[in-house]
């Protein structure tokens, strides 16, 4: 559960590192996505845990795929040997 939190905080600050970059306000960027500001923050903040469909309209928004946004995540280290035993 630990590493989940980790994962939406490494996403949230992306997805807020590439808003800025074009220069978006949260609100205005929210109300792009079609979404609430206070809700859209925790997602910036790692808070929220966000379907895959909001993802799109936020990478749409964005102008850049969802591959962009999650390269690397989750880290290797968190990922669990799922080879049967």
């Amino acid at each position: 559960m630990e590493s989940d939190n980790v994962e939406l905080l490494r996403l949230g600050r992306r997805i807020q590192t590439e808003r800025k970059l074009l220069g978006l306000t949260q609100g205005s960027f929210a109300k792009d996505c079609g979404l609430n500001r206070t809700h859209f923050g925790g997602i910036e903040r790692g808070e929220r845990n966000l379907t895959f469909l909001i993802l799109c309209k936020i990478c749409n928004r964005l102008r850049c795929d969802v591959a962009r946004v999650t390269q690397g995540i989750p880290r290797l280290s968190y990922i669990r040997d799922t080879k049967p035993r």
